[in-house]
């Protein structure tokens, strides 16, 4: 076998462990006895009541945007060549699985720096980082630095701390999704699978707090099983995507056993569905394993060329209304993290949003396409998660007087595209237009505003 790292067959996720409340005195006890009041009135009067953990908020910072992938991918131990994967163009896979870091990385990396990202990303490659920190106490993985229960949380914390300084220095941007790699445990051991689930829980909520979405990579019988019993508990924080591992030649994201398919339902799954196999495409041969996506993975910048004759002005929002940060030169490179719709400029509505949160027209910069969105592009997203207790009505409008279209199951990811004032649902105005230019309430959305717009999203 061509790979430096013992042959694997599982992968998991990070979230954040939550403490839970001391027991209440009388009089706490009497002043409690009001709130739960106060909240059923709520109910009533509006609907499923908001929850708090575990769908915490994304601080995506200004040049944030998440990219997601569908279709099949393969990952490897080593990053192949620049060369190598410009032969794969022959291959039916468009995404590959980095290794970026963890204390049990089993693979050596020469090539993957940020020219090669940049490189293979130009290639039109999506790339999906995993991060092989500690592992569960009772590991089938030999040879691993393990997870102290004692210290779960926080060495969870550290993980994703150390995983966004890694993807990083590869210029991924916030709003990628970075995976953490947990190997198959023992499912019966409760101490181990507590461990698991802290460790987990606190990689997601660093992640969230750093602007990054969290990804685990998990077998189907251990982590992901445990996760989706903990799915709605105000103990953990829920990680945004799922990775399972299950070599069954099967590469359905749906009807898993124990994993009910409400869970992970909006573009927040992933499958590794055959192991360790020689496949060859343009010549090379690769050692891979198989998988398949619908779901969020690392976003890059692209860097073009401005082309105007005059200065390109930058502006806070996709729309010369908005005001100017900076000026271009002609020939100058501007990196474009994603593109979006806005008022028309020449022959085109396109703006693209610039990897420091600025946006310029999309007329005067060397993009593929000169009148329309560019494929290489990902569309400017930011997915947070329902954080309803029933599934969140979609509609047609900005307002509870439109048609419902459809339902997110609580959890699912909301992919917000921008944001619009409508009519009143709790304590906010504001409507979510997502990415399939449905509408639902922001106050169901663990958006970091309840009850005004949120930053970075633009205004519909």
């Amino acid at each position: 076998m061509s790979r430096s790292r013992p042959r694997r067959q599982y992968l998991s996720p990070h979230r954040r462990l939550h403490r839970s409340p001391r027991p209440m005195r009388q009089p706490q006890l009497v002043a409690g006895l009001a709130v739960l009041l106060s909240v059923a009135a709520l109910l009533v009067a509006s609907g499923p009541t908001a929850g708090a953990a575990p769908a915490t908020s994304v601080a995506y910072p200004a040049g944030a945007t998440s990219t997601r992938y569908t279709g099949l991918a393969f990952d490897t131990c080593t990053a192949p060549s620049t060369a190598t994967m410009q032969a794969w163009l022959d291959s039916p896979y468009r995404a590959i699985g980095v290794y970026i870091g963890g204390i049990n990385r089993g693979c050596d990396q020469p090539r993957l720096t940020a020219s090669w990202v940049s490189a293979v990303s130009k290639m039109r490659w999506r790339l999906i980082p995993i991060y092989m920190g500690r592992q569960a106490p009772c590991t089938e993985r030999p040879n691993s630095t393990k997870i102290i229960p004692s210290q779960a949380r926080s060495q969870g914390e550290s993980a994703a701390r150390d995983a966004v300084t890694k993807a990083k220095a590869l210029g991924m941007l916030p709003g990628s999704a970075l995976y953490a790699d947990m190997e198959h445990y023992n499912p019966n051991d409760s101490v181990c699978r507590t461990a698991a689930l802290r460790f987990l829980s606190g990689w997601t909520g660093e992640l969230h707090r750093r602007g990054y979405l969290a990804g685990v990579y998990v077998h189907l019988n251990s982590g992901a099983r445990h996760l989706a019993q903990v799915y709605t508990s105000s103990s953990y924080n829920r990680p945004d995507a799922v990775w399972i591992a299950r070599w069954d030649l099967s590469s359905s994201l749906s009807n898993w056993s124990g994993i009910p398919n409400s869970r992970w339902a909006e573009h927040q799954r992933a499958k590794q569905y055959r192991g360790d196999h020689n496949e060859r495409y343009g010549g090379i041969t690769l050692n891979i394993d198989n998988d398949r996506f619908d779901a969020p993975v690392a976003t890059v910048a692209y860097s073009y060329r401005v082309t105007s004759a005059t200065p390109l002005n930058a502006r806070t929002g996709p729309a010369t209304t908005y005001p100017i940060v900076r000026s271009y030169s002609t020939g100058a490179i501007v990196k474009v993290g994603c593109q979006l719709a806005g008022p028309r400029v020449g022959n085109t509505s396109v703006w693209d949003k610039l990897s420091d949160g600025s946006y310029v027209t999309d007329r005067w910069v060397n993009t593929p396409s000169e009148t329309s969105f560019s494929a290489s592009l990902p569309r400017c997203l930011y997915p947070y998660q329902v954080n309803s207790i029933d599934s969140l009505n979609e509609r047609s409008g900005p307002g509870s007087s439109y048609a419902i279209t459809g339902t997110l199951p609580t959890g699912s990811l909301a992919w917000v595209s921008c944001q619009r004032s409508g009519s009143t649902v709790g304590s906010t105005k504001i409507w979510n237009r997502l990415s399939n230019g449905r509408y639902v309430s922001d106050y169901w959305v663990s958006t970091p505003s309840n009850t005004t717009y949120s930053k970075p999203i633009p205004r519909c």
